[in-house]
Parts: structure tokens; C-alpha cells; sequence
């Protein structure tokens, strides 16, 4: 059992899939468990795969029992399964919320949440850059349906635009595979790694052309600037389970860099070392100013939360950009922060919206809703937690990257626009929440009444208890800030010494029958 082990991440959400697309649709109920359980199993999984890793060790599945290069081979290292449990986390959650009856505008919502989560552990997973494609492939199809899911015309513009963008995402990353397949006779990871670094001189500019186009696919992937401008539509008009789950959507990209640029242009990589190194820090900068300029103009707290997305993205990938182990550290600490601040925010703005009736999420004065009180606590904690303020995990994550920045030619630019942004998050979030919570008017005056029906104890724990539970991971990143920071560090050491990860892969020894 613990041998196969790798591929449960993979298995478990596609099978489930499968099931549920055989369940009738009156059977919602069933739906709902056998998805709970499928992502509760994931996150065990993703629990004892962390364990087995910690120590360091790498473990490398190949399917079909073929030798790599020549058959698909899934490697679990520390990142990976960094990202399983991360993932795992933010699934269940937001599925929890959707027993509330959002998952009951369309007939299969619940198989393609299980198709977005076998897309997104696979992406983990895989060590193969074609099979990161096809990964992609899926994840692309299954957050489009998702998207419309429950249809209307804000959302199928969002998602016509989404699908578009990603599509030529996906054609670049054909050419790239294309290229490099072409030029070395492989798209293992670990193998592409070994021959850029022995490539010949004359295969240097397409091997430099390829490595640039992945670079796009994957920025288009993190939203990056410039490749952002579907991201914020896409988020603020899909659903909350589903604009929560996205949350972690965006950092499949940032993955992708990490693990790209570590491993096959790193700094063994001969002349193709360290190639987006240039590019890369001055983008992420980029990102974080302009996701914080539409912070600042937001006009619904949805579409906020959605360029809060691109704030974070901004802020990790600075931290990766500095390419340094304390950059990486870090950045993966900040990570698990922003991923879970920012699907906890998207459920509460769910909440906050459908208590103001048709005022819905604007910042606009309204009146008194119910639970106002426990709803403004809950705004504090997630707007302390993303605008980095102490004692709590965002601070932790940015004292790291800003700690990670001293050594660095940039710090000077890296602190003042961390800074700087910051700052201006803070106001944002405090103009919103005084607009949502301490500016009521009596609803005479907006033509809106007080909701006269107070939900039930078990309808309010089932819409909070998501909410309350990715808080509390939060909180788990300060209180276990040591040992989370010590996984981290070793992570970082491991994706900056790739040979471990290589000879894991090119010299394992194939399971006999």
C-alpha cells in the first residue's frame, strides 16, 4: 500500500468523479458525502506523503512500471506535497460551504470539483512537462464549468474571456514542449534538466525560446502583469465555494516557475542558468502595485478579494524572484498565508453579500445585518491577516521575504513596494469594512428591509465553520511558525540542490511485478 501511496492524490479524485457522475442528480445528498469524503481521504493522503518527506526523501512513481525517461512518472518531494496538503485544505472547506445549496444550481457540480482537484494534484504531482500540460488541460475545462456553474451573463462573459486567454496559454505551451521535445528527445523533468545542461551551443536560443514561452504560459497561469486581466471577472462572479477553491488555482502557476526554473534552468542549467531571473522579480513588483491600485478602486468587496488574489500572487513570486533559499523560504511559507486568507474571504463575502439583499456585496452604506457583530469579527481577522499586520501569519510571511530581501541588489525597491502596498491594502480594507459595518442606514432611507427570518443554528454553523476553519490554519502558521519554517527551509534547500531530485528519478529502480 505505502508504495503506491504517490498516486492515491491522483486516483482518489478521479474516481470519485467518476461516481458521482454516475449518482442521480436527486441525490444530492450522497453527492455531497461521497465528495467529502473523497477530499478528506486527499488529505490524509497529502498528510502521510508530508511525514514521508519530511526526512527528505524523494518518492518517484512510475506508472505502467516503465523505467523514466521513457514512461510517466509522478515525484513526491517536499513541495509537492506541500501543495497536496495546501490544497486538500482549501478543498474541503470550501466544500463544506456548499451544503448551504449552492452546489444545486447545476447537475454536476460535485464531479467537476473532483476533475479540478485530479488537475490540480496531478499538476503537483507529475514529472513530465507533457503530462503538466495535460494536467493544465483538465484544469482548464474543469474551472470553466465550474465557473458558469449556475450560469448568467456576468459570469459567461468571465468565463468567455477566461477559456479564451487560457487557450492560447495552452497553444504556447505546445510550442514550447514541442520544441524542447525536438531539440532533446525528452520531456521528463529530471531528464530535460540533465540535457539543457549538456545542450550544444548552437541548440542554445531555442532552448532559451522555449524556456521564455513556458515562462508566459506559467505568468498567464499566476496572473501576473501583464497577464492578468482574467482573473479578476473570472474570481468576483463565480460562485464562493468555487472562488475559494480558485484560490489556490493561481498558485499552480507560481509552482510551475518554481519548480520549472529550479530544476531545468536553474543554476546548472549551462547557458540557459537562471533564465528568468531578469524577468521574473521586476513582473512580480509589477503585479503587486497594480493588484493593489485595483484593491484600492474596487467597488464590490468581491471583486476586491479577487485583486487581493493578484496581490498575493505579486508578493510570492517576489519572494521567489529573489532566487536565494531565504527567498524561498519564504515564499513558501507565504503561500499556505495567502491561500487560505484569501478563500476564507471569498466565503465570508458570500455571507456579508447575501445578508444585504439586492445592496449585495457594494460598498455602499446599508442597513444593519444580522450577525453583524460575528460577521465585522470575522472581517477584522481576514482583513489583519492579508494586509500583513502583527501577530498573525501575514506579518510572519512578509517579515521573512522582507528578512530574505536584505542581502539582495533590489531591497531597497522589494521594502518599498512591500511597504508601501501594504499600506495601502490596509485602507482599502478599512474603507470597505467601515462602509459595510459602521455606516448602516435605517432601510427606509435604501429601500431595503432587514432580513426578518434569523437563519438556523445549523444553517449559520455550516455557512461560518468553513470561514472560522481556514482562520484557524491561519493561525496554526503562527503558532507552529518554527516547524513550519523549518519544512520550509529544507524545501527551499531541496529545489536549490536539483541533483537529489534527479538521481531520485533517472536512477530508480522499477517495482517488479
Amino acid at each position: 500500500m505505502m508504495n503506491h501511496i504517490t498516486i492515491f492524490p491522483v486516483i482518489l479524485p478521479l474516481v470519485a468523479g467518476i461516481l458521482l457522475l454516475l449518482l442521480p442528480g436527486r441525490l444530492l445528498a450522497l453527492k455531497r458525502s461521497v465528495g467529502l469524503i473523497s477530499v478528506l481521504l486527499q488529505l490524509i493522503t497529502a498528510g502521510l506523503l508530508l511525514s514521508t518527506v519530511s526526512s527528505g526523501e524523494i518518492r518517484v512513481y512510475a506508472l505502467g512500471n516503465w523505467s523514466p525517461p521513457f514512461g510517466i512518472v509522478l515525484v513526491a518531494d517536499q513541495l509537492a506535497a506541500w501543495m497536496l496538503a495546501i490544497t486538500a485544505l482549501v478543498a474541503i472547506c470550501a466544500l463544506f460551504y456548499t451544503a448551504r445549496g449552492t452546489d444545486s444550481n447545476g447537475a454536476h457540480f460535485h464531479t467537476l470539483f473532483q476533475l479540478q482537484l485530479f488537475g490540480l494534484n496531478g499538476a503537483f504531482l507529475t514529472g513530465d512537462l507533457f503530462n503538466l500540460f495535460v494536467f493544465f488541460e483538465i484544469l482548464l475545462l474543469a474551472s470553466y464549468s465550474l465557473l458558469l456553474h449556475g450560469g448568467g451573463r456576468l459570469k459567461t462573459k468571465a468565463g468567455l474571456h477566461f477559456v479564451i486567454i487560457n487557450l492560447v496559454g495552452s497553444t504556447l505551451f505546445l510550442f514550447a514542449v514541442g520544441t524542447l521535445y525536438g531539440l532533446l528527445g525528452t520531456l521528463n523533468m529530471a531528464d530535460l534538466a540533465v540535457k539543457v545542461a549538456a545542450a550544444p551551443a548552437n541548440d542554445a536560443v531555442l532552448i532559451h525560446i522555449a524556456g521564455l514561452l513556458l515562462f508566459a504560459v506559467f505568468a498567464l497561469k499566476a496572473a501576473l502583469v501583464p497577464l492578468y486581466l482574467w482573473l479578476p471577472a473570472a474570481y468576483a462572479h463565480t460562485t464562493a465555494p468555487v472562488a475559494a477553491l480558485f484560490a489556490i488555482m493561481t498558485k499552480v502557476g507560481a509552482y510551475s516557475i518554481l519548480r520549472v526554473y529550479t530544476l531545468i534552468f536553474g543554476a546548472q542549467a549551462g547557458a540557459a542558468a537562471n533564465l528568468i531571473e531578469t524577468w521574473l522579480l521586476p513582473m512580480a513588483l509589477l503585479t503587486l502595485i497594480v493588484g493593489v491600485l485595483g484593491v484600492l478602486a474596487s467597488t464590490r468587496l468581491r471583486q476586491q478579494v479577487a485583486y487581493l488574489v493578484i496581490v498575493s500572487i505579486g508578493t510570492l513570486l517576489t519572494a521567489i524572484g529573489m532566487n536565494s533559499a531565504a527567498g524561498i523560504t519564504a515564499a513558501l511559507y507565504y503561500l499556505p498565508h495567502s491561500t487560505f486568507a484569501a478563500a476564507a474571504f471569498f466565503l465570508l463575502s458570500d455571507s456579508i453579500a447575501q445578508r444585504r439583499d439586492v445592496m449585495d456585496d457594494q460598498f455602499e452604506p446599508g442597513p444593519i445585518i444580522q450577525q453583524q457583530r460575528l460577521l465585522g469579527i470575522l472581517f477584522f481577522i481576514t482583513a489583519i491577516l492579508i494586509a500583513g499586520l502583527p501577530p498573525l501569519s501575514g506579518f510572519i510571511g512578509k517579515f521573512l521575504i522582507l528578512n530574505a530581501a536584505l542581502p539582495h541588489a533590489a531591497f531597497f525597491w522589494i521594502t518599498g513596494v512591500i511597504l508601501i502596498t501594504s499600506l495601502f491594502t490596509l485602507i482599502a480594507l478599512a474603507r470597505g469594512g467601515s462602509m459595510l459595518f459602521y455606516r448602516p442606514q435605517a432601510p427606509h432611507s435604501c429601500n431595503i428591509a432587514p432580513d426578518a427570518e434569523p437563519r438556523s443554528a445549523f444553517a449559520l454553523t455550516v455557512e461560518l465553520t468553513p470561514v472560522a476553519c481556514l482562520l484557524l490554519c491561519c493561525i496554526g502558521l503562527v503558532v507552529f511558525a518554527g516547524t513550519v519554517t523549518g519544512y520550509t527551509a529544507t524545501t527551499a534547500n531541496q529545489l536549490l540542490q536539483p541533483e537529489v531530485y534527479i538521481e531520485s528519478v533517472l536512477r530508480m529502480e522499477v517495482i517488479q511485478p
